[in-house]
């Protein structure tokens, strides 16, 4: 039957849209946006559902390939995937109107999208302010291209190495990689150069976590380092 082909990738479409288009299930994939792996009972709470209902949201999302488990004890513990999966639910949200989002109820919660959109992690990179600051530092000074496409210059290399900041090629993630920023609307840096930036500032003390969330800030020896290093003021992390 002509077209069966097409109607068979159709379907299989919408049954992957359908893993993602629950409330329950979407928070789940945002909150496993910070990178780290979190067990069911977290998630649970984050969620704002009982246990035995989040489990068979969980059952979903890791039969869908969206999620990877283990067990460690009596515990289950879920994260997402790998890069592709943050790089979609990442690229999801930046389609979101900015009509459709719900405003902070609670000065908690603006001080909490506050937090966000200054600086995050975006699976295993730097987002919000400080991930487009920091890309337009490291393009302005020769070390990163963004016209066609983003590539570390060898001038780049040089300055990851100099930091001692090992990048790591495995499978076919790209070196760098713009990944659309949801709160800037601009690309920040990806891929493995991006991961190994992100891993350096937190494990140096550039930048520590804060909240429960992805929300990050720089401390006062990464404003120092991040100005000496590639001029940023701190005034434009704030």
């Amino acid at each position: 039957m002509s077209g069966a082909p097409g109607g068979s990738r159709a379907a299989g479409l919408a049954s992957f849209a359908a893993l993602i288009a629950d409330e329950t299930r979407a928070s789940c994939l945002l909150a496993l946006l910070d990178g780290r792996a979190w067990t069911a009972g977290e998630l649970a709470r984050h969620a704002g559902v009982a246990p035995s209902t989040l489990s068979e949201h969980l059952s979903r999302l890791v039969a869908g390939g969206l999620l990877a488990q283990e067990r460690q004890g009596r515990h289950r513990y879920v994260r997402l995937a790998g890069p592709r999966v943050a790089q979609l639910v990442e690229d999801l949200v930046t389609q979101v109107p900015g009509g459709a989002v719900v405003r902070p109820r609670t000065l908690r919660e603006s001080s909490a999208g506050s937090a966000m959109a200054r600086g995050r992690t975006c699976y295993d990179h730097l987002a919000g302010r400080l991930g487009i600051v920091l890309t337009d530092a490291l393009t302005a000074r020769g070390l990163l291209r963004q016209d066609t496409g983003f590539a570390l210059t060898d001038a780049g290399m040089e300055w990851f190495g100099a930091r001692g900041i090992t990048l790591v090629r495995s499978g076919r993630r790209p070196l760098a990689r713009g990944c659309l920023d949801w709160t800037e609307r601009r690309p920040h840096l990806a891929g493995v150069a991006g991961a190994a930036l992100c891993r350096y500032a937190l494990d140096s003390g550039w930048c520590v976590r804060i909240g429960s969330e992805r929300a990050v800030r720089v401390t006062p020896a990464g404003e120092r380092n991040l100005r000496e290093l590639l001029g940023i003021d701190a005034a434009a992390l704030g």
